[in-house]
């Protein structure tokens, strides 16, 4: 067994039990003492070997705006590979697209995977059952590669629909959902995408960040990296509670120094996937009361998009930091027409979804476990 460790001015070759010093004499460079002893070769390879073993990409991966309600950007699938339009959702943990098998006016409606297409697709015949918050979707998963970006994933899982029933997938922009949740969120056997490019040494640190632009253009999703442009200021960071969805707490919400919901604390996810800012309903109503809004048609509170100017911030404070919401932040604006933001569920869990991460660039931490957050400019 060969060995050689460098100490100081010392270069020692430790062959067997003997120990050769060999003094780095002045002037005469590391490379030039390790070619006269013959290790040079053996050294470069060495290093090299580590050096693949850390390194790791930046993905920048653009993400088209739908009306301020959808944010989704391109995948591949398979070799060679066919194009998905997927959301990339932080609510979630698998990766899914419709499939060739599938029949639903959902699947007829969007481009679908054909295995049979792919040589590199292995069919793992086992299950996949995904219900959301609104919508749900049967079928089978497998492997394959995935590319997200510049980064190529092979044998990732990817679950293919044979049932994508109701109108809920039908007439949305996207194909699919790429989960960038925990992996404890994952259906049975299925691995996220993300956790796939940490342990393969994909990405450049095993981190990513969304910054989400309400005027169109300009939406981008990072993977393996932090970005300064897009926000002011500085990232302010917060521990996630539990590692299923990006889940903190948030210690109170208040309107002009007044407690209006949220009281000792609550729970939030910060979740890609969800359009709204979404609370306990006796919470948001009070919100919603607050801020003037009234009740619409199909569940929607009203604004009056003449008044936004004299209505209140909101302001969530979290781990210690105030980050205040606008008007124009918390009101949806379409056609001259203005509605709430804020929507009621009967969780007790708060769900910040793209009307929280439009105006604050979000940092998804999976070393430290943990969320920043920044000014979004």
């Amino acid at each position: 067994m060969r060995c050689f460790v460098a100490l100081l001015a010392f270069f020692a070759l430790c062959q067997g039990s003997g120990i050769t010093r060999v003094p780095l004499l002045k002037g005469k460079s590391l490379r030039k003492s390790l070619k006269e002893h013959g290790l040079l070769e053996e050294f470069l390879q060495t290093h090299a070997r580590k050096k693949l073993a850390h390194s790791g990409k930046i993905a920048r991966e653009p993400l088209t705006n739908y009306l301020d309600t959808e944010y989704f950007g391109k995948i591949q699938i398979g070799s060679p590979p066919q194009e998905f339009t997927v959301v990339f959702d932080t609510g979630s943990s698998d990766l899914w697209v419709p499939s060739v098998f599938c029949n639903s006016d959902a699947c007829q409606n969007h481009h679908r995977f054909n295995p049979s297409k792919s040589s590199t697709f292995q069919n793992m015949n086992r299950p996949l059952s995904i219900q959301y918050g609104t919508g749900s979707m049967q079928g089978f998963l497998g492997y394959d590669t995935v590319t997200v970006s510049n980064i190529v994933v092979p044998h990732q899982t990817v679950g293919l629909s044979t049932q994508e029933p109701g109108d809920i997938f039908t007439y949305s922009e996207f194909d699919g959902i790429l989960g960038l949740a925990y992996p404890s969120l994952a259906s049975q056997y299925s691995v996220p995408v993300f956790d796939n490019m940490m342990k393969q040494h994909l990405v450049a640190q095993d981190l990513f960040s969304v910054y989400m632009n309400s005027q169109g253009q300009g939406s981008m999703l990072i993977l393996g990296a932090i970005d300064p442009s897009y926000y002011v200021g500085a990232l302010h960071w917060v521990p996630v509670t539990v590692q299923q969805y990006w889940q903190f707490t948030v210690d109170r919400i208040t309107v002009d120094g007044v407690v209006v919901a949220c009281d000792g604390g609550c729970q939030a996810i910060l979740d890609t996937g969800t359009s709204l800012l979404v609370g306990p309903s006796s919470d948001i109503l009070n919100i919603q009361t607050v801020i003037g809004a009234t009740q619409g048609q199909y569940g929607e509170f009203d604004i009056d998009c003449g008044s936004l100017r004299s209505k209140p911030t909101v302001v969530f404070e979290i781990n210690g930091r105030e980050y205040p919401l606008p008007p124009t932040a918390y009101t949806n604006q379409d056609q001259g027409f203005c509605t709430s933001g804020f929507q009621g569920d009967d969780s007790q869990q708060w769900v910040l979804g793209d009307v929280f991460i439009r105006e604050y660039y979000s940092v998804f931490d999976r070393v430290n476990n943990r969320v920043g957050l920044a000014k979004a400019i």
